[in-house]
């Protein structure tokens, strides 16, 4: 006998067989209830589209990661205020060194740049993923600081004790605290000392 024979015969012998339901599956037809179908009601509004997760662009396809505009400005001399538009969130911090670099004409080295985000110096392999928060705005704003720059104010400006007396002085030392210690609350502390013992001397 061979296995499609036998497999023949074994499903006749099943068909022959009665079907047997529990009465927990039987009901009778004749008592079956009439029943409507069934529509489900409108929603009071309009399903939204589903947004993108974090880290993605709004309305863009699935997967895409957002864009960020960068800002980067700076009051001293050379005076500077760039904005970038549609940079990837992979762009490093030394990207932006490159841009500025580019902007000023090479005027200014690109080893001599540093970059300044939240008042915090950062790093050169810092992207702009790792420094936006999550959910956050898509604009970064940062500001720049020039070994040029600071050396041409102290060689235009005033001398002695009329340099300490000035706030722009002040303002440079703890810029240069913050940039060499990287942690706001120490430099801040070390910027107090500095000044409480310049005023307590005079």
């Amino acid at each position: 006998m061979t296995e499609a024979t036998f497999a023949k015969q074994f499903l006749a012998a099943l068909d022959s067989r009665p079907v047997k339901l529990s009465a927990d599956h039987v009901e009778d037809p004749r008592s079956y209830p009439a029943r409507a179908a069934y529509t489900l009601p409108r929603p009071p509004k309009p399903m939204s589209k589903p947004q993108g997760r974090s880290g993605s662009n709004a309305g863009g396809p699935p997967g895409s990661e957002r864009s960020f505009s960068v800002v980067i400005k700076s009051l001293r001399n050379p005076p500077l205020d760039l904005k970038l538009t549609s940079q990837s969130p992979n762009t490093s911090v030394l990207d932006l060194k490159a841009a500025v670099a580019d902007q000023l004409a090479g005027s200014v080295a690109l080893e001599k740049i540093k970059m300044l985000y939240k008042k915090k110096p950062v790093v050169d392999s810092k992207v702009l993923k790792e420094l936006a928060e999550e959910g956050g705005p898509t604009t970064l704003e940062f500001s720049v600081m020039t070994a040029e720059a600071a050396q041409a104010e102290v060689a235009q400006g005033t001398s002695g004790s009329e340099t300490l007396e000035s706030p722009e002085f002040w303002e440079d030392l703890k810029g240069f605290l913050l940039q060499r210690i990287r942690d706001e609350k120490e430099a801040t502390k070390i910027f107090d000392t500095f000044q409480t013992a310049w005023k307590a001397k005079g």
